[in-house]
């Protein structure tokens, strides 16, 4: 679970603040930069939050956010730094299967690491040499009350919030989405062939992406170029796999496409 935030402060007096959160790749819900009130992206998301610990995580959050940009206004002009600025913030928990677990919330300005809180030594590290970054992670180090509030967020709260998310949505958090796949031709010239497997649809994101020539797997080369998995409108994915070969080379191609949703078996596609 991570929660992911940005915030801009145009002058002294100004912020504007939003945000959103996931577990894994799916969101939860996204803070509305108007009124700081939180939109959920899914009813069970809101059910989840209703329930136990995760309430008291929904009503710190704006007594955290006041706090906040007061915090930053004040380092701003310690640090004397000129405005506008830009905070992001990620903060959340990594949850194993055998219910270990570790919270991370890392700062970052301008779009630079800045500061990490490091919960094993409970206190804040400079990720860059500037006086602000050393400003900053002194002050926040000194404040035991944020501290042990971080330490509980991260190490308790939200153990327990991705528990109850998990328990309310588990149809959409476990849900598979069979891949569809398509391959085609491009001739950038005369003398080089370039096939593309195009795959499309699949979830969740773990997909396996081969060319076989003559039924044997290519093996990674300058003649094979996959790109990364992107992100579709509607919470799947897409990547494409492109192996260029000679015109009439006499071999043939096939497209190979392994996912959970398949279970055991694999699509085959091929060329021609």
């Amino acid at each position: 679970f991570q929660l992911l935030q940005t915030s801009l402060f145009p002058n002294v007096s100004s912020a504007v603040v939003s945000g959103v959160a996931f577990l894994g790749d799916v969101p939860i819900f996204a803070l509305d930069p108007d009124n700081w009130s939180i939109n959920f992206h899914w009813p069970w998301a809101r059910q989840a939050t209703d329930e136990g610990d995760a309430e008291k995580i929904k009503s710190h959050y704006k007594l955290f956010l006041r706090n906040m940009v007061r915090y930053i206004h004040e380092m701003s002009q310690q640090a004397q730094m000129d405005y506008p600025l830009v905070v992001q913030i990620r903060a959340g928990c990594v949850l194993q299967p055998n219910r270990t677990s570790w919270g991370f919330m890392d700062v970052g300005e301008g779009g630079r690491d800045l500061t990490a809180f490091k919960m094993e030594w409970q206190r804040w590290e400079p990720l860059q040499p500037s006086q602000l970054a050393q400003l900053v992670s002194k002050s926040l180090t000194s404040k035991k009350a944020v501290t042990g509030f971080l330490e509980h967020l991260l190490f308790i709260s939200c153990q327990s919030f991705i528990l109850t998310l998990c328990r309310y949505g588990r149809t959409d958090l476990e849900r598979q989405e069979l891949p569809v796949a398509t391959v085609f031709a491009r001739t950038p010239k005369p003398d080089q062939l370039l096939l593309v497997c195009h795959v499309t649809g699949f979830y969740p994101r773990p997909i396996s992406v081969a060319w076989l020539r003559d039924g044997q797997e290519v093996p990674p080369g300058p003649e094979l170029n996959t790109s990364a998995i992107l992100p579709n409108a509607d919470l799947t994915y897409q990547l494409r796999s492109v192996l260029a070969v000679a015109p009439h080379d006499g071999h043939s191609y096939a497209c190979r496409v392994s996912h959970r949703s398949l279970g055991t078996r694999s699509l085959l596609i091929p060329w021609g």
